[in-house]
């Protein structure tokens, strides 16, 4: 699979799994990460929640799990799909080499009256 280009996608689940575990407030979650050492405020949790975070702290992850009695698949699921790679027209060198040699003609305006 060299050289072959992925796109890689992933999908956050908190808020799937807070309601499989009948918590649906966001401010639900704040003593329950504070319970393991995880000191976040409602707005940062509210975003955790709501959102799709790029970065996560392994601590929160960790918490998160805990609290869910989870693995962090059921938290995160991942997703890759191969990209195909497009062609360009400049990649036949033989090709690009023969065109060189061609110039265009030159237009020529004539007075047609």
């Amino acid at each position: 699979m060299k050289g072959q280009k992925r796109a890689v996608s992933y999908q956050w689940r908190l808020r799937e799994v807070m309601a499989e575990h009948q918590i649906y407030a966001t401010t639900e979650l704040v003593p329950l990460l504070h319970e393991r050492g995880i000191d976040l405020s409602a707005s940062q949790v509210h975003r955790l929640v709501t959102g799709t975070p790029e970065r996560l702290s392994m601590a929160v992850l960790a918490a998160l799990c805990d609290i869910f009695a989870i693995e962090p698949s059921e938290l995160i699921t991942t997703d890759a799909v191969n990209i195909g790679v497009r062609k360009t027209a400049g990649g036949n060198p033989p090709a690009r080499a023969a065109a060189a040699g061609l110039r265009p003609k030159r237009a020529r305006i004539t007075d047609q009256r």
